[in-house]
């Protein structure tokens, strides 16, 4: 497994962004948000990750930018637990929404249990509807 995190993983499309905000679902751990939807991604892209870190509660864009930094590392370290259990191309949207000042390890902590809260969901969804589709 390669932990890196190659630009053609990052979520840049306004498109793919709007798709997000509009179509797309949601999962929370406190403090973190994982905004997803699948589907709308090119046939040799499995994921794209973004992350932000709202204004609202980080005034400084230092302090943002120190977040963001720490999310993208968080999701960089850990994403083998979403591309293990993904079938099909996801785009997601990784928040950071609250003012405590959380450390580098509650975050990692935070963002695994978030990732497995997300494939816990989506295997169950999906074998779900596997059951449900007729036999051929």
């Amino acid at each position: 497994m390669s932990f890196n995190y190659p630009k053609n993983e990052k979520l840049k499309s306004k498109i793919t962004i709007g798709l997000l905000f509009s179509e797309g679902k949601s999962v929370s751990k406190y403090p973190l948000r994982l905004v997803y939807h699948s589907g709308s991604l090119n046939e040799n892209e499995r994921i794209k990750m973004g992350v932000s870190v709202s204004k609202k509660y980080f005034k400084k864009a230092v302090d943002r930018n120190r977040f963001k930094r720490i999310l993208r590392e968080t999701y960089r370290l850990n994403k083998h637990i979403l591309l293990d259990n993904l079938d099909k191309p996801y785009a997601f949207m990784f928040f950071y929404q609250t003012k405590e000042r959380l450390t580098y390890e509650e975050i990692n902590t935070k963002t695994i249990q978030l990732f497995e809260k997300f494939v816990a969901q989506n295997v169950k969804k999906e074998s779900s509807e596997k059951d449900d589709e007729p036999a051929k």
